[in-house]
């Protein structure tokens, strides 16, 4: 065998055996020094290949993919910068726990640090973030290097699944010529009968027995407590979180990503008020628990971390099959290494069901309170309101349906005016590390193959971020409603001590761009409403729904006032609980 089949034998084996270990999906950043593999993957009859020019924005596709799917995505790029502009995503998938895999084309050794063209410095270039790095050896076709090369496919889909699921870089250096023999017989052909060189074992993490039991006495005689659930997607756990709520009697504390505010499960307990109730330094003492029980990552709520971290008399037990500290209050007394799914059924069957306490009573009632004000005083609102933005987006969508929201405010009101609801709407967002960066092509990448419509939130700055991203639509036709909320800047500075800075605000923070947002998406290809009364508004989402592709609906609102009417419509809703706990 001469020297290009060879190259390509093995490079066709590593393609393979991802394939093997369950990659379908692949997102390529077109370059030269990637060529071998690019060509190798579009020719794989069993690889699906996006091709998104703009690393950044291909980033975030492929994370939306692996977060909606669930499976290890593979994105390829050059050599280069090409490389850099990767790692915001990668940096949101470490932290948000969702399987990539980076494939980076590289210069072989002997251009490095010698000043060749397009060549930096690619060894663990993305510090700690991946779980796993190799500088892949030189393609040859010797049988013991295909093994090898299938090991590390199959090593790398395996690594970047296990709990807690995570980003893997793999480096591969490539000398010319680039272009490989796709025309060699059995291009696909295995070495032996494996179906694949390594299978790695999902990771579940179970207590033993006695561990439960000390945990299960814990609770007998604890009354005043909550149950707090952050982001979580893992199927079963909603059902079984809720049947432990009311087996302790423990409220739920229910952000927005926990998938347990919306769906056909029983809800109740389940509190999607706390973050407004909170607010009210009378009302911590009065709802304060005793001990808590945590899930999934930290909550949103800026309120809720505060209660926890201003009082670290409050008992956390924070369960994660991923192991890792997350506890920002610094707080938790019980890091529990468990499947969270696992851990309430066990705690089910180990505690007896307890009767309501005042304390979950009072949540009950204040949470009751709570959405009976907010709906009344938003169905007399006539401004266009950010809050009232959200319930009414909430009341529109499908029964099925997929809702992104965007980071900075979006969330925020999500949070705070997205009630319960029996529709079953799965709400995604890129709370890893909470940047507005790549909000648009993570929610393209998440609409891909979906199988319900897919909506995205988010406002004019995380708009603005991404917009190189909206090409994703019209190369690969996808669907995706976009509700673009534009009240012309950093509203999240307007809550923040920053705007008393009064010189320098608009400058430094306001930042208001004053764009016409209609001619970038209609260089996209996609239909354009701009909508200033909720009548419009009704009338733009109702039109939506026979229209495929890019669909943007812009809703201005006013950056100024907006804290005033926010601040004011909780301050009356906290002052009539207050009346009722008293």
């Amino acid at each position: 065998m001469n020297e290009l089949d060879s190259f390509t034998q093995y490079v066709a084996s590593f393609v393979d055996e991802l394939v093997s270990s369950g990659v379908d999906k692949v997102v390529i950043s077109p370059g030269s020094r990637s060529t071998p593999l690019a060509i190798l993957m579009a020719e794989h009859p069993k690889l699906t290949c996006y091709i998104n020019i703009d690393e950044r924005s291909a980033g975030f596709f492929a994370l939306g993919i692996a977060k909606s799917q669930k499976k290890t995505v593979a994105l390829l790029c050059t050599s280069g910068t090409a490389a850099a502009n990767y790692y915001p995503a990668i940096v949101e998938a470490h932290y948000a726990r969702v399987p990539l895999l980076i494939l980076t084309a590289d210069r072989p050794h002997e251009l490095r640090d010698v000043g060749a063209p397009q060549a930096i410095d690619q060894i663990h270039m993305y510090g700690n973030y991946p779980k796993w790095f190799v500088d892949l050896a030189l393609p040859e076709e010797q049988p013991n290097m295909l093994r090898y090369v299938r090991t590390v496919a199959a090593r790398a889909v395996g690594t970047s699944k296990t709990s807690p699921a995570g980003v893997v870089h793999l480096n591969f250096p490539f000398r010319e010529p680039l272009i490989p023999n796709v025309n060699i017989p059995n291009l696909w052909s295995k070495l032996d009968t494996k179906s694949t060189y390594l299978h790695i074992s999902p990771t579940n993490s179970f207590l033993p027995e006695d561990e439960m039991d000390k945990i299960a006495n814990f609770f007998e005689d604890k009354t005043n407590g909550l149950i707090i659930c952050g982001e979580h997607y893992d199927q079963g756990f909603v059902e079984n979180v809720q049947s432990l709520s009311e087996y302790l009697k423990f409220p739920v504390i229910a952000d927005p990503l926990s998938q347990l505010r919306a769906g056909v499960h029983n809800k109740q307990g389940i509190m999607d008020s706390y973050d407004s109730i909170l607010k009210d330094k009378e009302l911590v003492e009065k709802l304060k628990p005793e001990v808590v029980i945590r899930f999934g990552a930290m909550p949103v709520s800026k309120p809720l971390m505060q209660m926890l971290k201003n009082n670290p008399d409050i008992i956390q037990i924070v369960v994660d099959q991923g192991g890792t500290y997350r506890d920002p209050t610094l707080n938790a007394s019980h890091l529990v290494t468990c499947d969270e799914t696992a851990f309430c059924q066990s705690m089910i069957r180990k505690v007896n069901k307890k009767q309501a306490s005042q304390f979950y009573q009072s949540w009950i009632q204040c949470d009751k309170l709570y959405w009976k004000m907010i709906n009344q005083s938003l169905e007399q609102m006539t401004e266009m309101f950010e809050g009232k933005i959200v319930r009414e987006l909430q009341q529109f969508l499908p029964d099925r349906c997929t809702l992104f929201v965007g980071n900075s405010m979006p969330i925020r009101d999500v949070d705070t005016f997205f009630g319960n609801t029996n529709k079953e709407i799965k709400i995604m967002a890129n709370r890893g590390a909470s940047g507005i960066d790549g909000i648009v092509s993570t929610a393209l990448g998440a609409s891909v193959n979906a199988e319900q419509p897919t909506f995205l939130l988010i406002g004019d700055l995380s708009f603005y971020h991404d917009l190189n991203g909206l090409l994703a639509a019209k190369m690969n036709n996808l669907d995706l409603t976009i509700l673009l909320v534009n009240n012309d800047g950093g509203g999240i500075f307007s809550f923040l001590p920053q705007s008393n800075e009064e010189k320098h605000f608009e400058t430094l923070y306001g930042t208001a761009i004053g764009l016409d947002f209609s001619k970038v998406v209609d260089m996209y290809n996609g239909s354009y409403q701009k909508v200033e009364s909720w009548k419009e508004l009704h009338t733009s989402l109702h039109s939506t729904k026979s229209r495929k592709g890019l669909k943007v609906i812009e809703i201005p609102t006013d950056r100024k006032t907006r804290v005033k009417v926010h601040r004011e419509l909780l301050d009356h809703v906290s002052q009539e609980i207050r009346k009722v706990l008293k």
